[in-house]
């Protein structure tokens, strides 16, 4: 946890992450992995596979990507007219066989808990991506940041430093 005292630069992943960590199974349908994580109040999440090693990452960005490809379908026709709500997806407009494996991004950054603030920062630029996986050392989830954890840090170190 981080100390009141700890300059902003010598903070890691194990200090900004969210815990605990909202996991979705490979394997789970889109519409029960749009509800996981409207429960939950995240906008993503790692996907992990049967030994809960982390495989990729679902995002609203994803479920976005589908409804511009027009994959989201309703009563057999392509979802273009509808106006796209956050996490917004009924069960008749899913296809069943959906599942999260059809829409998630393959290729997750991940990083150790001891990863220092600028390199998650240099991570997500790079990347262009709002969040890494805090990972352990046989891949499995073990927190997130976020950019927003990132803000925060910077905000409440500039809250304490002397004007």
């Amino acid at each position: 946890m981080v100390t009141l005292a700890q300059p902003l630069l010598s903070r890691t992943a194990a200090d900004l992450m969210s815990r605990p960590v909202v996991l979705i199974p490979r394997q789970m349908s889109l519409t029960g992995a749009a509800h996981l994580l409207a429960q939950a109040n995240v906008s993503g999440a790692p996907v992990v596979d049967d030994d809960g090693r982390c495989i990729g990452v679902l995002s609203t960005t994803d479920f976005l990507h589908l409804a511009e490809k027009g994959q989201c379908v309703a009563h057999g026709k392509p979802h273009h007219e509808s106006t796209v709500r956050s996490w917004q997806i009924l069960a008749e407009e899913a296809e069943p066989h959906e599942c999260v494996a059809d829409a998630m991004n393959y290729d997750p950054v991940t990083v150790s808990p001891q990863t220092h603030i600028g390199t998650l920062a240099r991570l997500m630029i790079d990347a262009h991506i709002h969040r890494v996986i805090v990972v352990d050392d046989n891949e499995r989830p073990v927190g997130v940041v976020s950019s927003t954890d990132i803000l925060a840090a910077v905000a409440h170190s500039e809250e304490r430093s002397p004007s």
